[in-house]
């Protein structure tokens, strides 16, 4: 199989690599998640306007560049190893695909806005008993007239105290499915509860109090969006080890650059060969981890249970590999790589975050298996 990227990807990655490498610093994204906004709302306009990328994989008749599933993992994986904080998955992935599905004059212009850089979603998908499962769902919405009413709460909302627009899972009586729903985040009887996860993400817990929606806030027909919704997680499983990719990546250079200078005993600790030893090791893990990303990124478009098996797959095999990278970076470094000031501890607690976000490793080790199980006998 070919994984060549074709002229205009390498110009998409390399376009992208050296506005990073110029525009976002560290430093300055670290101070603007913790003190600031918790994002920086130029260089998301930029996004937007200097390199593209808000709009790289949409279509071109809704102001994006005719791009697919590949560009999204070049771009996720150029985020990941800037360590970039903004919500391009939440927004440019999920938000964009769950409204591309639901279709609707509502959801296209929504969908115009997320390509331009004005509109930022963020998924309200999980409850405080849902687990990691999209179609436990306790929230509610009944009619109201001519339009709805919601209620209930969601947890652990990445990106919704950025968000203009949430999407949210809530339950119609009489629907057998979920349904989902745009709502503004500054709606009438929407309670937000702002936190920082320790990845300096911006996330909140969100209660809905009889809000109030229109009629076209109902994306899709009622009860149908569980499709869509199993789409979305395997797109953002996608992105996600995309973007864990191309952490590992930096990290790994770190770390072999680290011990090429780190002196010990008059000589480099990278000729120790239990050392080596340990690098190769996180050399083979990226590897597996790099092959599992490419596979489901090109069965994203397979039918649901062959890119169900790929997804499971993938987040089991990142996760392992984040896991093991992001430990062993810290103790090559010793101390100091859980210090603030070097770039391996922030990177460590984004790895550490990948392992749980969309499920855990064993979560996923278990749905890959019950994807693989033979069909019970009826007889």
């Amino acid at each position: 199989m070919d994984f060549e990227y074709t002229a205009e990807q390498q110009l998409l990655r390399d376009t992208l690599t050296d506005f990073l490498t110029a525009r976002y610093g560290l430093e300055e994204s670290r101070t603007a998640a913790r003190t600031g906004p918790g994002w920086q709302p130029k260089i998301w306009h930029a996004f937007a306007d200097e390199v593209g990328i808000l709009g790289a994989s949409l279509p071109e008749a809704v102001g994006g560049s005719g791009g697919g599933p590949v560009e999204t993992m070049i771009i996720a994986e150029a985020l990941g190893a800037a360590l970039v904080v903004e919500p391009f998955v939440d927004t440019a992935v999920i938000g964009a695909g769950l409204l591309l599905r639901a279709g609707g004059d509502r959801a296209t212009e929504l969908v115009r806005g997320i390509a331009g850089g004005e509109v930022i979603t963020a998924f309200a998908a999980l409850e405080a008993d849902s687990g990691y499962d999209l179609h436990r769902v306790a929230a509610t919405a009944r009619r109201d007239g001519d339009g709805w009413v919601l209620d209930g709460a969601k947890t652990v909302v990445i990106a919704a105290p950025l968000a203009t627009h949430l999407l949210v899972t809530a339950r119609i009586p009489g629907a057998a499915g979920v349904s989902l729903f745009v709502v503004d985040a500054d709606a009438a009887g929407v309670a937000a509860h702002p936190y920082r996860t320790i990845d300096e993400r911006q996330a909140a817990d969100l209660v809905f109090e009889a809000v109030r929606l229109p009629a076209e806030a109902l994306l899709g027909s009622e009860g149908g969006a569980d499709d869509s919704l199993d789409t979305a997680r395997d797109e953002a499983i996608a992105a996600l080890c995309a973007e864990a990719v191309g952490g590992m990546r930096r990290v790994l250079a770190d770390t072999v650059a680290y011990a090429e200078q780190r002196q010990q005993f008059g000589v480099p600790i990278a000729s120790f060969q239990a050392l080596q030893h340990r690098m190769v090791d996180m050399h083979l893990e990226l590897e597996q981890a790099v092959a599992a990303t490419y596979l489901v990124t090109l069965k994203l478009g397979a039918a649901p249970a062959d890119r169900a098996r790929a997804a499971a797959a993938a987040k089991a095999t990142v996760g392992r590999a984040a896991r093991l990278l992001g430990q062993e970076a810290v103790q090559l470094h010793g101390a100091m790589g859980m210090t603030e000031e070097l770039a391996v501890g922030h990177y460590f607690k984004r790895l550490t975050a990948v392992q749980y976000e969309w499920g855990s490793t064993d979560a996923h080790i278990a749905r890959y298996a019950a994807l693989t199980r033979p069909a019970a006998d009826p007889a």
